[in-house]
């Protein structure tokens, strides 16, 4: 790689991650949301050899980013291996990765609309599409800014050989499939999920009335996710963490809230294929005004396995040192506005408090 981020990056306001990002040549998609992942425009990526896009949410901050991958049919993207991390999401479509080490043997299992997977930290990775008349799309979440402004040189990024075989060796099975469950710590630890929106859940009801959810992690990497789901008429408390969690709507239809404290709520109207990032320290609250459960998935650039940052408690009430507003010290316009929402669909509002 030919940029120079060292030099061009000290006397300018970009950091080394956006001067090298604008050398990609694809679309820079910014802002608070994005409508439908599914449909949202691609262009030809070289450096993958299909289609693609970064979506950089205000609410990222600089602890991450995301972008999106369009495989034609028949097609494969061209095999890449880099030192950050990244989760994957299907959007649409069946394929298969391959993955392996420098000295490893190659593992190669198959994904469908909903799977979820990450490959091991450095391992090379190549995505095919096995369909035959479709495009395979996916939204991945990279903690490629801080890597690349921590260590400002593209060749250590992109062309370093050290494999982390405490990682990945090339086991056999390595993404079958199975997982465990970690019961107190409402976890799921896993190398790959083939159904994300048809996942069991456990109860969640820290988090709202109703509410069912589990943390998911992968491939002993940092970055995390969890799934919630919430039932028709009602919604979680609003809380507030860092920033860099990107929501992706599965099943639904509503609307979210995010607000700075003492400022004005933003609303962001939600369907499946919706994707936005909460800011940091932003308040968010997500209501569940339509006539299916709500189903998100949210992929994270933390974990809760390897504790590497400062995490506020966001499933206590403020009053108990946490970061949940309870539904009885909110602002009775948000209910107000929710119980409207549900008599424009019919929907009767199950909320009790």
């Amino acid at each position: 790689m030919n940029v120079d981020l060292t030099k061009r990056a000290a006397y300018t306001d970009k950091t080394p991650y956006e001067i090298w990002q604008q050398t990609e040549g694809v679309p820079i998609y910014r802002g608070l949301a994005i409508d439908d992942l599914r449909t949202v425009e691609l262009k030809p990526w070289s450096r993958k050899g299909v289609l693609g896009a970064f979506i950089n949410l205000i609410g990222a901050g600089r602890a991450c980013d995301s972008y999106a991958v369009e495989i034609p049919a028949k097609s494969q993207t061209k095999p890449e291996h880099y030192l950050f991390e990244e989760l994957i999401y299907v959007v649409k479509g069946r394929g298969a990765t391959t993955v392996w080490n420098e000295s490893g043997r190659k593992q190669t299992f198959e994904w469908q609309e909903g799977s979820m997977f990450s490959p091991p930290l450095n391992t090379w990775r190549q995505h095919f599409n096995v369909q035959g008349d479709e495009p395979a799309r996916f939204v991945a979440l990279t903690d490629a800014p801080v890597m690349i402004n921590r260590f400002r040189n593209l060749d250590f990024i992109f062309n370093n050989a050290f494999g982390f075989t405490d990682r990945f060796n090339g086991e056999e099975g390595y993404f079958n499939g199975k997982g465990k469950a970690i019961e107190e710590h409402r976890t799921w630890d896993s190398n790959f999920i083939a159904d994300v929106p048809g996942f069991r859940l456990m109860d969640h009801s820290k988090r709202g009335q109703g509410a069912r959810g589990i943390l998911l992690h992968f491939s002993a990497n940092t970055i995390s996710a969890h799934i919630e789901e919430y039932p028709v008429g009602t919604y979680p408390r609003a809380h507030w963490h860092g920033p860099g969690a990107h929501i992706l709507i599965l099943s639904g239809e509503g609307y979210s809230l995010l607000w700075e404290p003492g400022k004005p709520r933003t609303r962001i109207d939600w369907r499946p294929g919706s994707y936005f990032v909460p800011p940091a320290k932003w308040f968010h609250q997500h209501f569940n005004s339509g006539k299916e459960p709500a189903r998100y998935l949210a992929l994270k650039p933390w974990g809760f396995t390897y504790q590497v940052e400062d995490l506020v408690k966001t499933l206590e009430v403020e009053s108990a040192g946490g970061t949940q507003i309870d539904y009885k010290d909110q602002d009775p316009e948000i209910h107000a506005t929710f119980i409207a929402e549900c008599a424009k669909r019919g929907v009767e509002v199950r909320l009790k408090f």
